[in-house]
């Protein structure tokens, strides 16, 4: 299933997006798509209702989409999770995931403006996996209990700030939290309907040019290990997101490190986890 949340910033509705295209609404079922939502039950009872044919159409012509999924508790980072990403960046092959943590208020809809900081000339572009924690996540004994505890999947833009990040601090949150630096959606895909997460293509463009292009498959860690590592050493709760690192093509690793300034576009994708356009504009 596609899950959705549209509508102004903090008064979305929760949607499901239906194999026939039609967005359905899911406000009789719950006020909102987020952790208390996921470790409820909330995605077999949209499945049974969508399933009776109990749930309204939802006319969504001209709704704002907001991120899949409300206020993540928290959204963990894996820096330097594809081979050709570290070595462009002329980091080490890292032995064990690289973990940081980003503000969850950076999370922001798949539409909307992203904010270049202040000062900022060094603003970044990160396409990425996200994972939705769905069931609690702590001390898991193996890779298939950590499969069991995904909800779902969805793109995830995970914007940085070059200078901040590896100039002004020993830590990358500085970079890494700067206000709509988390472009999330449009639909958290539930877990059933995502084959393999190792094998989705994903792509982001800037102004038309293609940056980045490459593959899960090619992910030094993998999704289950990831979220079975994270359990040995944090307690991932419902509704929590996992960014999984990001392929080469960024503009800290390209030659003439072309860096992003206001008016620029950036437009990316996931197989079947749907696509993201953002304009940068000042902040």
């Amino acid at each position: 299933m596609k899950l959705m949340r549209v509508g102004p910033v903090g008064q979305e509705r929760p949607a499901l997006l239906g194999a026939d295209g039609v967005l359905r609404d899911l406000s009789g079922l719950t006020s909102d798509i987020d952790g208390a939502f996921l470790a409820g039950g909330g995605v077999e009872r949209v499945r049974a209702a969508a399933a009776a044919g109990a749930l309204p159409v939802l006319d969504g012509a001209g709704l704002r989409t907001g991120a899949p999924v409300a206020r993540p508790g928290k959204v963990v980072c894996i820096g330097l999770n594809y081979r050709d990403h570290a070595e462009e960046t002329g980091a080490a092959i890292p032995p064990r995931p690289v973990v940081f943590m980003k503000d969850p208020g950076t999370v922001v809809g798949p539409q909307d403006q992203v904010l270049i900081p202040r000062g900022s000339v060094k603003t970044d572009w990160e396409v990425e996996l996200a994972v939705v924690i769905g069931r609690r996540a702590r001390y898991l004994d193996s890779v298939q209990e950590a499969r069991q505890a995904v909800a779902g999947y969805a793109v995830s833009n995970d914007v940085s700030e070059r200078e901040f990040q590896l100039e002004y601090s020993g830590q990358w949150d500085l970079g890494k939290s700067c206000e709509t630096f988390n472009p999330l959606g449009p639909w958290l895909v539930t877990a059933d309907e995502v084959a393999d997460p190792q094998d989705l293509g994903l792509a982001l463009s800037v102004n038309g040019t293609e940056r980045q292009r490459s593959s899960t498959k090619n992910m030094i860690f993998s999704v289950a290990h990831i979220v079975h590592y994270l359990s040995q050493y944090l307690v991932l709760e419902p509704g929590d997101v996992i960014n999984t690192g990001t392929p080469a093509g960024v503009a800290l690793g390209l030659p003439d490190h072309p860096y992003l300034r206001p008016g620029d576009v950036m437009e990316l994708s996931i197989d079947g986890l749907g696509s993201q356009r953002q304009s940068l504009v000042p902040a």
